[in-house]
């Protein structure tokens, strides 16, 4: 296989999100006789792998966040000294109600036949999982 030049149509795609199969198969279409084993082996010898997004990014603070989370905790101890009760409520993420694949194995005898898609006009219903939990008492 050629390297790719500045006036090769090739060099100006991004094919990131193709399988080895498909990269083969569109440079066969082009002129370029190769296998998906061999597209692997390209990419790897030129330090690429399958990788995932890493949410590392942040944004500009907002003003007075900070001061948002102390004033909040002033009044969680003021309310706790006075055998108030204070609650601290965590939300998830919301998940379709029907069957739909979930990530994960689960040890069974057969597999359990699920939607193609999850289109949520095909669910029962849409769930919001979220706990409560006491600081004071220190229950959920």
């Amino acid at each position: 296989m050629r390297e790719a030049t500045a006036g090769d149509p090739i060099s100006g795609l991004k094919w990131t999100h193709k399988s080895l199969r498909a990269v083969a198969h569109e440079l066969g279409r082009r002129g370029y006789e190769v296998s998906a084993p061999t597209v692997s082996r390209l990419l790897r010898d030129r330090q690429y792998s399958l990788r995932v997004n890493h949410k590392r990014l942040a944004g500009k603070q907002s003003l007075g966040r900070d001061e948002q989370f102390q004033y909040l905790a002033r009044r969680r101890k003021a309310f706790l000294r006075r055998g108030r009760p204070v609650i601290s409520v965590d939300t998830k993420k919301k998940e379709l109600i029907g069957r739909f694949r979930n990530p994960g194995p689960q040890w069974r005898r057969a597999p359990h036949e699920v939607h193609r898609y999850d289109f949520p006009s095909t669910a029962v219903g849409k769930a919001i999982p979220y706990g409560i939990y006491d600081v004071g008492r220190n229950k959920g």
